[in-house]
């Protein structure tokens, strides 16, 4: 790979926005653009990025953070013309791509329901969870900040009982607002989460234990009395074995602070 010249990567990544209006010629500089920085000592085609089986260029995060410095404004200004971007982008089917799918969605004003469509459809056709989690993260970036009320609306749809396909996503995109320091919702967040955590289906058994351990991090002693009221409530004998399952990795006070609720709903069964 050739050495990253500042000078270079940024005019480069100039030329590229000045195709944000023609998507078929952003794609094509964009690949050109990808390829002049791979590395040919290990790379002689399209290589496979460790945690999805798209094809990757193993582009260093510094090229992708300016290409997204260069196009966030057109994104905010022109939300048609980023949909249609994204679209092509995302369709183009290569990793890099598609994080600047998902990144051009997280800037786009989230009244649209053509961006609630996108998120719901592109979910669905990931099966790795990092990259579930990347989209949803980048995907749903102003909604947070600008429409909480419509954030938790979008998870409670994706919970619904009869919408399994979509709880994965409906746990990654908690678990990302959980991060996201600027969001302070924490209590509805929690009454959204509260129906998926006492079925707590062993399928999930990973999301929901990301999820924990992110909220632990941020309020140790608001999820201590979440999982106790989500134990105590559950009536289904699952919640306690999941959540014994999972508690093996959690942090002592926590693993502590639940185990009666959990060997009080052992016992019952």
């Amino acid at each position: 790979m050739p050495a990253i010249d500042l000078n270079r990567l940024l005019k480069q990544s100039s030329r590229l926005s000045d195709f944000f209006f023609v998507p078929d010629e952003f794609v094509r500089h964009l690949h050109e653009m990808l390829d002049f920085y791979v590395d040919r000592s290990i790379r002689k085609q399209p290589a496979v990025a460790p945690y999805t089986n798209l094809p990757s260029y193993h582009t260093p995060v510094v090229i992708l953070r300016q290409i997204e410095q260069d196009i966030h404004r057109n994104a905010g200004e022109y939300p048609e013309a980023a949909l249609e971007l994204a679209d092509r982008l995302w369709d183009e089917g290569y990793l890099e791509m598609r994080l600047l799918a998902a990144f051009l969605l997280g800037q786009i004003p989230p009244q649209g329901e053509r961006l609630l469509a996108r998120l719901t459809a592109w979910s669905q056709q990931i099966h790795d969870p990092g990259l579930r989690a990347k989209l949803l993260d980048s995907g749903l970036t102003r909604m947070r900040k600008e429409a909480p009320q419509k954030f938790l609306e979008l998870i409670a749809q994706w919970l619904r009982p009869e919408r399994t396909r979509l709880w994965a996503s409906g746990l990654h995109a908690a678990s990302s607002a959980i991060s996201d320091p600027s969001f302070v919702n924490h209590p509805p967040l929690l009454n959204v989460l509260e129906p998926i955590m006492e079925a707590a289906p062993a399928k999930l058994q990973d999301e929901i234990k990301e999820f924990v351990l992110l909220l632990y991090k941020t309020s140790p002693t608001e999820t201590i009395y979440f999982l106790r009221q989500v134990l105590s409530n559950s009536n289904d004998p699952m919640t306690a074995i999941t959540f014994r399952r999972i508690s093996q990795s959690f942090p002592a006070e926590l693993r502590d602070g639940i185990r009666e609720f959990i060997r009080g709903k052992s016992s019952e069964t």
